[in-house]
């Protein structure tokens, strides 16, 4: 099917021009917020456990959020995308083909540019735990009930990007003969695999389903780091599944073993998931995490 006629402008006023890609990462964030709000006002969800934040705690925690997602973005972007991969095919070289073979190595200036585009979401959800942690910290709230916290509101972000992304005709799949193949502007003639739609809905609107579950037919907030758990293993299998039909990066390909770099990089998120779960189920329900 043809790619559906969108302006990846949704308006414009004047000079100002707002793309529904920014749209969308405001939406995430208002739809974020009001239900990491609506949950923390549920007390009976968190029995003894306790919301780790209160209302105005998540709103002060939205701009620490932004920040951890840009700075964290942009660095797993250089050193995954660009520093590492050179690290990986270079090395026999030694230092002076590392540097040869990587961009930002030679163009340091042009690593905080993140206007030019580059983003990593697995250097972005690094960057947005790592936020979590120092914020948790810095208020003396329960670290492990704030991840969970974030993996119930994550979804929306995961399922409005994405959206975005088709919108952009961009991180579209392989080639495919299936009925929904959509032929992308930029992808040549042939029709490829939707694969930003089938991250929205297994990421997204697949994952939130799951852990509305947990969190409110199984009393797993009651349980610290499960929820947080079950949503490493969601997002790491769901990526990995729609990698094998998602086109590689062009200045990556396919990696040894048919693999590629959102394989790797999901692959440890998945067995933290696991982690996360062994611990939470091996403590006492209502025990307080340290």
């Amino acid at each position: 099917m043809p790619f559906p006629n969108i302006d990846p402008i949704a308006f414009s006023l004047g000079p100002i021009v707002i793309r529904w890609y920014a749209l969308a990462y405001l939406a995430g964030i208002l739809f974020a917020w009001a239900y990491g709000r609506h949950l923390i006002l549920q007390k009976p969800l968190w029995g003894k456990v306790q919301a780790p934040f209160t209302p105005t705690q998540l709103i002060d925690f939205i701009f620490w959020a932004v920040l951890g997602v840009i700075i964290g973005g942009r660095i797993g972007y250089v050193l995954f995308y660009d520093i590492l991969l050179s690290v990986g095919l270079h090395w026999s070289a030694g230092i002076g083909g590392i540097f040869a073979g990587s961009y930002f190595l030679q163009n340091p200036v042009d690593i905080p540019q993140i206007w030019q585009g580059g983003m990593s979401f697995h250097g972005g959800l690094f960057g947005l735990v790592i936020a979590l942690w120092l914020y948790a910290r810095h208020i003396g709230t329960n670290v492990l009930s704030a991840v969970d916290l974030l993996a119930l509101i994550s979804p929306f972000g995961l399922l409005f990007g994405r959206i975005a992304n088709f919108i952009n005709a961009e991180l579209y799949g392989r080639v495919t003969n299936m009925p929904w193949g959509v032929v992308f502007p930029t992808g040549g003639p042939d029709p490829r695999h939707p694969s930003q739609l089938y991250e929205g809905l297994l990421e997204g609107l697949l994952l939130f389903l799951i852990l509305r579950v947990v969190s409110h037919n199984f009393q797993g907030l009651r349980r610290p780091g499960l929820c947080a758990g079950i949503f490493g293993i969601g997002y790491g299998v769901s990526r990995i599944l729609v990698e094998t039909v998602r086109e590689p990066d062009a200045h990556i390909g396919l990696l040894p073993f048919n693999l590629t770099m959102g394989m790797i990089l999901s692959i440890p998120i998945a067995l933290a998931g696991l982690g996360l779960i062994w611990n939470a189920l091996r403590k006492h329900p209502t025990a307080r995490a340290l």
